[in-house]
């Protein structure tokens, strides 16, 4: 019967027109083996009821249990049908997607912070009070050059005392640091926070490469000396020649019949005041050339493959180096590595440090000098002259 109440109640009454038969029978016939067989049935009907009772706490239990273990996948199909338990089926039903609708909610969300931690620019390392790492994200690896990261003592592996330098770090504190890499000196900046979660203490630390923006303020900070410097040694120079100048003028345009000085001592005078200023303008026009020093022309970026660079360079030094029987050589690896930058300034560049390294080798045996170019461990293009 599809409807509980109805198949309780024939259940019920079905119990007790068989116990009423056996007391029937037991009091007033002598069928002992209906009797028997009667009571068995009695016994099987109230294990039926029973069980057909305990169907709504068998789905509360379920219920509560896929709560427990986030099953969320379960239905409540095999309740009885009936109006007073539709109400019970759907409010199960209703709690179990409020669950579910939950769980995704916080998986999305979830899913979304992790893909924004992995795509921001800044490292982030969280590690417990032991070490153990939560959290490490891809700028994280990039900086610190790993390509994972178990417990923050690994990094002693990358620099000494590096482990010791995070596990210190306290909420609120802020340290510069610098890692001597294989190819270049990397300047780091750390910030740290401390947070709770699941009853345990973690330390978040945030991990910037600052070695890009500390050179580029300390070339700022070069031109504006260099430029107070030649400003204030213009000042002083220009007017050293220009009274050198008018004495020069004033001397020259004496009569002679005038001997106001002998001639010898007017020789000296004269022979001053033009080193003077001669000199003055040497040091003028030395100075207006350091001055365009800070005065760096705009480079024309363009992709070049580095090995054409390299074959125009050998080229242009292949005579002098022939001159001082010096080897070169040259390597770039791979053979299509490519570069972003101003061609002509880095072949000036290079140029000048094999000039350099022509010069040291002066008065060796086997002079020889190698070119060569290749990537680093963080993706860097590294140009070798040695």
């Amino acid at each position: 019967m599809k409807n509980f109440r109805l198949n309780l109640i024939f259940r019920i009454l079905l119990l007790c027109g068989s116990i009423l038969l056996e007391v029937y029978i037991y009091n007033n016939t002598q069928f002992n083996a209906t009797l028997g067989i009667l009571f068995l049935l009695i016994i099987y009907q109230i294990f039926s009821l029973i069980r057909f009772i305990d169907t709504t706490n068998k789905e509360l239990a379920r219920f509560i249990l896929s709560i427990k273990y986030s099953d969320f996948s379960q239905t409540f199909t095999g309740m009885p049908k009936d109006k007073s338990f539709d109400t019970l089926r759907e409010a199960f039903s209703e709690v179990i997607n409020m669950f579910k609708s939950t769980r995704s909610e916080k998986e999305e969300n979830y899913r979304y912070l992790q893909t924004v931690m992995q795509h921001i620019g800044v490292g982030l390392i969280s590690f417990d009070k032991e070490g153990k790492v939560e959290l490490l994200n891809n700028a994280a690896k990039k900086i610190l050059n790993i390509p994972f990261l178990n417990n923050v003592k690994s990094l002693d592996k990358v620099s000494k005392g590096l482990s010791d330098t995070f596990l210190t770090l306290t909420s609120g504190d802020k340290k510069t640091i610098k890692i001597i890499d294989e190819d270049e000196i990397v300047q780091l900046i750390l910030y740290a926070t401390e947070f709770k979660m699941r009853n345990k203490n973690y330390v978040l630390v945030s991990v910037q490469n600052i070695q890009t923006e500390l050179e580029e303020k300390e070339m700022e900070a070069w031109q504006k000396l260099i430029r107070v410097l030649t400003h204030e040694i213009m000042n002083s120079i220009t007017p050293i020649s220009s009274l050198a100048s008018t004495i020069n003028l004033m001397i020259n345009s004496h009569p002679p019949d005038e001997n106001v000085f002998s001639d010898e001592k007017l020789k000296d005078i004269i022979d001053a005041v033009n080193t003077i200023q001669k000199r003055s303008e040497g040091l003028i026009h030395f100075v207006d050339n350091y001055r365009n020093l800070t005065r760096i022309p705009k480079p024309n970026f363009q992709i070049f493959l580095i090995k054409e660079l390299f074959d125009r360079v050998e080229k242009l030094m292949k005579q002098r180096l022939l001159d001082q029987n010096i080897k070169f050589e040259k390597t770039v690896y791979p053979e299509t590595l490519s570069l972003t930058a101003d061609s002509e300034m880095i072949e000036q560049v290079l140029i000048n440090l094999i000039i350099n390294a022509m010069s040291a080798l002066v008065g060796r045996g086997n002079p020889e000098i190698n070119l060569s170019a290749r990537l680093n461990e963080r993706g860097k293009v590294i140009i070798r002259v040695t």
